[in-house]
């Protein structure tokens, strides 16, 4: 028999839903990678599945400027892959890695800009069951696969929503994780964390702000 997990060590009691929720708009994501990122967490993001939804609170994320970032995937180019990561701002875009593991970014603006933030970790708020610290784990609690490539983050199947929780007390920075491979770029802070979150995937290794 499996052990159960327990999920509640990746929760903090103000992580549950409080007051009302309302989906965030365009205009939301038609900012720089750099405004957008810090500004997701604490957010919800929002899975309407056939058997329910699915919520978790945005604890971990980290951003990727475009094609002079070599972090990014867009640094290679538009392809048939990165094709949504240069298109309009407001949609996921959703790639495999390892050949068996989902991430998914949000794409944001201006429209052409090939940037987006990657979503890493988040708090496990409804409907989840299993664990959510790391964009893999992640995107199998919240069911997100490469069927959501490109999907409107604007519309009624996955989305991202601000309740009335308080923003996050304090962010922290770091460098972002498994980009060693980017020159100058691999130190750059642009991992943002709830400062002290239990959710959040790893520790900063390196110095951080």
């Amino acid at each position: 028999m499996a052990t159960p997990i327990n999920l509640d060590k990746l929760r903090l009691p103000s992580d549950a839903i409080q007051g009302q929720c309302h989906k965030l708009g365009r205009d939301f994501y038609d900012r720089p990678a750099l405004a957008v990122a810090p500004d997701l967490l604490g957010r919800l993001l929002v899975h309407a599945t056939p058997s329910g939804l699915r919520i978790g609170r945005i604890a971990e994320v980290e951003a990727y400027l475009g094609p002079t970032d070599l972090a990014a995937h867009t640094s290679r180019g538009r392809t048939a892959r990165t094709r949504a990561m240069f298109g309009p701002p407001g949609h996921a875009y959703v790639y495999l890695i390892y050949g068996m593991y989902h991430c998914i970014n949000v794409v944001t603006g201006p429209e052409g800009s090939g940037t987006a933030v990657l979503l890493r970790a988040l708090a496990p708020v409804s409907g989840i069951d299993s664990t959510t610290n790391g964009p893999g784990r992640l995107c199998r609690a919240m069911n997100i696969t490469l069927d959501h490539y490109g999907m409107d983050l604007c519309g009624d199947t996955l989305w991202l929503a601000q309740d009335e929780s308080p923003a996050p007390s304090k962010i922290t920075t770091s460098p972002r994780i498994g980009v060693d491979y980017a020159g100058t770029w691999a130190d750059k802070p642009l991992r943002y964390h709830i400062d002290g979150h239990p959710a959040v995937s790893r520790r900063p290794s390196r110095k951080k702000t």
